[in-house]
């Protein structure tokens, strides 16, 4: 009978220790981390990088008002929810964000202003997005592309007028909010 209940206890052990891998859910789309040094302070940003074109297939998906719903939250990007870090404190869109890590999630609107709203909620899978631990949200810049993005994008930038840029991009659209080193 011990011979029974070691083997018992092993292979619980077994499941138990494989358990966090098993709830990991597979990537559908690439993954990308990039960051960039803006008067001193490191930005970073982890995003997944979906595609126009639908996974597995060659239809070509509408993004935003299709895939990515007007007035409903989008977690910006696939899979895991995108994540910022920042070195120092930063004035992103008129709001503080303390140093430390964030969640980001986008609110698109087709007529107003569409926002970036800054979660102090770390991890997750990205869906359903979480709203309650919302720090802030600011007012995005929307303009149209000259060239179609086929894989959304997101960059780190320095504005020309000082300070920086977070930027996402995607299909035809663009979104843009200045940020500064808070003092």
């Amino acid at each position: 009978m011990n011979k029974h209940l070691s083997l018992l206890a092993i292979v619980a052990v077994a499941m138990l220790s494989a358990w966090p891998a098993m709830a990991q859910r597979a990537r559908m789309s690439p993954h990308e981390t990039i960051s960039g040094v803006i008067d001193g302070n490191r930005v970073t940003l982890t995003y997944g990088r979906p595609y126009t074109t639908k996974p597995g297939t060659s239809e070509v998906r509408k993004i935003w008002g299709g895939l990515v719903p007007y007035g409903e939250p989008w977690r910006m990007g696939a899979d895991e929810a995108t994540t910022l870090i920042t070195q120092k404190p930063i004035e992103l869109g008129g709001k503080t964000v303390p140093a430390g890590a964030y969640t980001l999630y986008m609110l698109p609107d087709e007529n107003g202003a569409s926002q970036l709203a800054i979660s102090t909620r770390l991890g997750g899978w990205g869906i359903p997005v979480d709203t309650s631990h919302d720090l802030a949200r600011v007012d995005l810049k929307k303009e149209t592309l000259d060239k179609p993005v086929d894989q959304f994008t997101m960059a780190v930038a320095r504005s020309p007028g000082g300070g920086g840029v977070l930027k996402m991009m995607w299909e035809n659209t663009g979104f843009s909010v200045p940020f500064t080193v808070a003092k």
